[in-house]
């Protein structure tokens, strides 16, 4: 068995053959990726020399490359396979030995979207298409993503993926199968966080009357995508989450249960109120509506994380540590009235109620305090805005 899917690994009899091999990215993992990949077609000799040595100056590849073949055979031997030639050239190209079968997953994923294609009973092909899906491990060789012809291959298969999500989607959506139609869309999301497959599992719930389940995931993926990706999803998605969110609804309950269910409780009695993206957004358009009839004042703070030129610091582990850190700094440095959020990776919001502008600097300065150490390059900027309500014209 060869998986190609999600990782590259190779296995016979149960046991795992190359296990050995310090580095994936070694001479001898290239050579078996290509090869088993490639073992109907082959691949002419030159290019298997250059996917195989990629960069390297060598005046005498041919030689170099020989030993390559005969170092792998020498190890596929010593793992326990039968004895062959292995690997086999043959009009000036290599080909992977007939006497040994290939089962490779990536292969099987396409025989399977094939035959769930080929399916004429609903019920069969939906059941077909989820079989595929949960079969489909991950990107096609993702150590190797720098090569062409594993980017080639790799876009392939993550289209095919996303044809068989499509399909599977409505067939489910036709039928009423929602527990299968959440259960695609985890595992599309798992495998693959940044292609938007969330709305698919929050569309199940809601449909399956799951909604405190939907609403959490709601407010997780947009929170998700502002702080482990520093961006906000597509405005297709948001307006899809907005959409399915609106379906929202809850049974009949005494209004003690709803104020339960509502309040934080005493878990939260000091420092700001931290929320995810989506309440922070809903809180700020209901104070615009409170500021034009009450009077009141209240700030918009963006906070940015800059490194030590004073620039926005770029994404990296650096940045990830700093960001928990200012988070904490801006929970002990607001008012239990205030709000804040993340948004981005190196961003914060915060929602300053009841205050003034001199009062802005004052929590600026507690922020810089509890963030700052000594010989620290970093720093934060604070840009600040008042909210004020400016209703469309009918």
């Amino acid at each position: 068995m060869v998986r190609t899917l999600g990782d590259f690994a190779m296995t016979w009899n149960g046991r795992q053959i190359g296990a050995g091999v310090k580095a994936k990215d070694s001479q001898f993992t290239r050579l078996m990726e290509i090869l088993l990949h490639n073992r109907e077609e082959g691949v002419e000799r030159s290019r298997l020399e250059d996917l195989v040595f990629r960069e390297s100056n060598s005046d005498d590849l041919h030689h170099m490359f020989r030993s390559v073949i005969y170092n792998t055979k020498k190890k596929l031997a010593s793992e326990g396979l039968p004895k062959s030639d292995y690997i086999v050239y043959e009009n000036g190209s290599y080909f992977w030995t007939k006497d040994i079968p290939v089962i490779e997953d990536s292969t099987v994923f396409e025989e399977m979207c094939t035959a769930a294609d080929a399916e004429p009973d609903p019920h069969l092909r939906a059941q077909l298409y989820k079989d595929a899906i949960l079969f489909y491990g991950g990107d096609f060789l993702p150590n190797q993503t720098s090569l062409i012809w594993v980017i080639r291959e790799g876009r392939r298969y993550r289209d095919l993926f996303g044809e068989c999500m499509e399909k599977a989607v409505d067939l489910m959506r036709e039928s009423g199968d929602f527990t299968s139609m959440e259960e695609i869309g985890r595992h599309a999301t798992m495998i693959n966080p940044l292609s938007e497959w969330e709305f698919v599992t929050m569309e199940a719930l809601i449909s399956m009357e799951h909604y405190e389940e939907a609403r959490l995931l709601y407010e997780r993926t947009v929170d998700y995508y502002m702080k482990e990706l520093g961006a906000r999803p597509s405005a297709d998605m948001i307006n899809m989450l907005d959409r399915l969110g609106g379906r929202l609804e809850y049974k009949f309950s005494l209004i003690d249960e709803v104020q339960k269910r509502l309040s934080e409780g005493k878990m939260h009695e000091t420092g700001g109120f931290f929320c995810t993206y989506p309440v922070f957004q809903g809180i700020y358009r209901f104070m615009e509506r409170v500021m034009d009839r009450s009077g009141q004042s209240a700030f918009l703070m963006l906070c940015t994380i800059l490194d030590g030129s004073g620039k926005p610091m770029k994404e990296g582990a650096v940045l990830t540590r700093l960001a928990e850190r200012l988070g904490d700094s801006i929970a002990v440095s607001i008012r239990r009235s205030d709000v804040a959020c993340r948004y981005g990776k190196g961003q914060f919001l915060i929602l300053l109620l009841n205050t003034t502008v001199e009062n802005c600097d004052i929590v600026e300065k507690r922020i810089n305090k509890a963030f700052s150490s000594e010989g620290q390059r970093t720093k934060v900027s604070y840009h600040v805005n008042v909210v004020t309500y400016e209703p469309f014209d009918e």
